[in-house]
């Protein structure tokens, strides 16, 4: 590893932190080091001499530790070896090395993502954390976590998102475990006692919107088999695998599909803007078969009469035959839970695929395309998942 400015007398700046520096050991003086990796990364180190033998202390990295604090924390470390002690043992104990929730997510996170099978898993992981826990908590010192803390990342999805919610939570219950096994807090896990301060889940009519995605294909493998009409069911999976609403499902035309696409018009969108929708080989196979018994060129999946769309209840009507307490719109949560649990794609991808409105204005001006190949690529990674009957979590 290269070495650059030798000279005693030469120390760091703030500047050249944020710079973007070689890969080696930079010189802050009297044993202060910073160590650029091959990556980029960039972490504090300290050659120091302890009862008679050098040794080298990690600091942590510049993202965490600033300048100021570095020269802070290896001036008190040079003293304590200078006085004949042992910095590493004293600084173990102490209180400033005791991680935040963030940085002891990415430290469990590291822990067992070898022992992972599944990569997007892995990722998904750390991502449900960093969405939900790390902007209201990560800041905490895993120490400090307490009960209302963990109550505050919860509350917000526990009835909206509640598989993610109790992923959430069973993760937060893990990292503090490792904090107590690690000697970074004492007492019970806040997780063990959660429950009191949370609704049940699933109680009352509100909060049977939606199904967790994990029993979508068992769903749609229970559609299939239902005593509803064909083209009922195939609208019905079709809403499912484009998590279209059901008005623009319902009133679909055969003009708008060309080929694997389906263009929604404007004027059928709540938006108000036109939607292009990407068909998986599931969808193509659907529209063939409403095809071959639709008696109408206009609409795609036509009722008895076969003069008109299938009526606006119908999707309710199924559902209640099915006994199972649910909405059509909520599939389209399941969905968004799905993206965001099960795949790496952004999140930018999934919303638009939902056909949501941009509220960030700067974001919408500047967003011109709608992320076709992307979505085109993540619907039919939908389709595969939802049509999976045999899929296990």
């Amino acid at each position: 590893m290269k070495r650059h400015g030798q000279h005693p007398e030469k120390q760091l700046s703030a500047l050249q932190l944020k710079q973007k520096l070689s890969p080696g050991r930079y010189t802050d003086g009297s044993g202060l080091y910073l160590i650029v990796d091959a990556s980029g990364a960039k972490r504090w180190m300290l050659r120091v001499v302890v009862q008679g033998r050098r040794r080298d202390i990690g600091l942590g990295g510049v993202s965490l530790v600033g300048l100021a604090e570095a020269r802070e924390t290896a001036g008190s470390l040079r003293k304590i070896a200078r006085e004949g002690g042992d910095p590493l043992s004293i600084r173990r104990e102490s209180r400033k090395l005791t991680p935040t929730f963030a940085l002891a997510a990415e430290m469990v996170h590291a822990e067992h993502e070898v022992t992972w099978k599944n990569a997007k898993h892995a990722q998904q992981w750390i991502n449900t954390l960093k969405q939900y826990a790390f902007p209201l908590i990560g800041d905490y010192r895993v120490d400090t976590i307490d009960t209302p803390a963990v109550l505050r990342v919860l509350s917000p999805i526990w009835l909206k998102k509640p598989e993610t919610a109790r992923r959430v939570r069973q993760r937060i219950g893990t990292i503090l475990d490792w904090a107590k096994a690690a000697g970074y807090r004492t007492g019970d896990n806040p997780i063990d006692g959660i429950a009191k301060g949370l609704p049940k889940q699933g109680e009352g009519k509100k909060h049977f919107a939606t199904i967790p995605f994990s029993d979508v294909p068992a769903f749609v493998e229970k559609l299939k088999c239902s005593n509803s009409g064909d083209m009922a069911k195939w609208a019905f999976e079709f809403l499912i695998l484009t998590s279209c609403r059901t008005s623009e499902v319902l009133n679909a035309k055969w003009i708008e599909i060309d080929s694997k696409l389906w263009t929604v018009p404007a004027e059928r969108m709540k938006a108000k803007r036109e939607h292009r929708v990407p068909l998986s080989d599931r969808c193509l196979e659907i529209l063939k078969a409403a095809n071959a018994i639709s008696k109408n060129p206009g609409y795609v999946f036509t009722g008895a009469s076969g003069d008109r769309p299938l009526s606006n209840m119908v999707f309710l009507a199924i559902l209640k035959r099915m006994k199972i307490r649910t909405t059509a719109h909520g599939f389209r949560s399941s969905f968004r839970d799905w993206a965001a649990e099960e795949t790496s794609f952004p999140r930018e991808v999934a919303e638009m695929a939902l056909a949501h409105t941009i509220t960030n204005k700067v974001e919408a001006a500047y967003r011109r395309g709608d992320l076709l190949e992307k979505r085109r690529e993540m619907m039919q990674h939908w389709s595969n998942f939802v049509t999976s009957s045999g899929h296990k979590e």
